[in-house]
């Protein structure tokens, strides 16, 4: 179902960036979907951070090694977690989201955004490649080192400066740039550095829709956040809009002459069903 007569979508998938906002902690702690899961699940048990941590550490405790890598990644994990926009499901209701999960992939595609929201550098990186993807001129996109370098320098244009790294250290960001794509489904093999639009799942897509419409105005839909995280062309978003529309969850409403879609409550009321059931 076409959501508006006039709704043609626009690859306008832009935010200001600063080089102060900028840190490398996707060289130290990549996507890690079994990793943030065990933590949204400690938080939903126990309701704390505080007391998250002291399970999270005590469980560690005997092995130094094991403890002093699992302290960068209990940092950056519990930052993407409290730093969480509001329009994506709260740490305490994820493990029920997680288990509505049919794969992997939909997990590592529910918890991407996530990682997307609270990391400068990916954000700009992703809003780049969103733009490529946006208009569907090409079945695949090169993710190789040389490409995803050069938008590295072209940072400086929008940040005022440029990334002040080595460059082993940028060459490893790019290689965890990759490994969360894979997670997600955009590059399919360990060997490829090339990706295209990934399948989503009944589940991803409903947190993605659900964060595209808080994350803007009435017009969201013309620039869906969640659908362009996940690199989907603007020729496709009617076809998601219409799998939304076919779940309890989400329905099209007529507004000013034309379809709007509209969650039939709050758009995570579908997380309260279900933990009703």
């Amino acid at each position: 179902m076409e959501v508006s007569s006039d709704a043609e979508g626009s690859s306008d998938f832009t935010r200001d960036f600063s080089i102060e906002d900028i840190d490398m902690s996707l060289t130290r702690c990549g996507l890690l979907p079994e990793r943030a899961e065990e933590l949204a699940r400690l938080y939903q048990e126990h309701g704390t951070w505080k007391q998250v941590e002291e399970v999270w550490f005590g469980e560690r405790i005997a092995n130094r090694s094991t403890r002093d890598s699992s302290q960068g990644i209990y940092s950056v994990l519990t930052s993407r977690f409290k730093q969480a926009p509001s329009g994506l499901p709260r740490p305490g209701d994820l493990p029920v989201v997680l288990d509505m999960c049919s794969t992997s992939r939909d997990k590592a595609q529910v918890l991407y955004p996530y990682l997307v929201a609270d990391d400068a550098l990916m954000q700009y990186v992703v809003y780049s490649y969103s733009n490529r993807f946006s208009t569907g001129s090409s079945d695949s996109v090169d993710f190789s080192n040389e490409s995803l370098m050069g938008i590295l320098d072209g940072f400086e244009q929008v940040g005022g400066a440029p990334l002040d790294y080595a460059d082993s250290t940028l060459q490893r960001w790019c290689e965890g740039f990759r490994s969360v794509m894979r997670k997600i489904g955009v590059i399919e093999s360990e060997q490829s550095v090339t990706g295209s639009p990934p399948m989503i799942g009944k589940v991803p897509l409903l947190v993605a829709v659900g964060y595209s419409y808080d994350d803007s105005d009435d017009d969201w839909f013309r620039s869906p956040t969640g659908l362009q995280y996940l690199f989907q062309p603007d020729s496709r978003w009617n076809e998601f809009y219409d799998r939304a529309a076919e779940t309890d969850a989400w329905r099209f409403v007529e507004l000013h002459g034309s379809l709007r879609l509209r969650p039939e409550e709050d758009p995570y009321s579908w997380i309260e069903a279900e933990v009703d059931e």
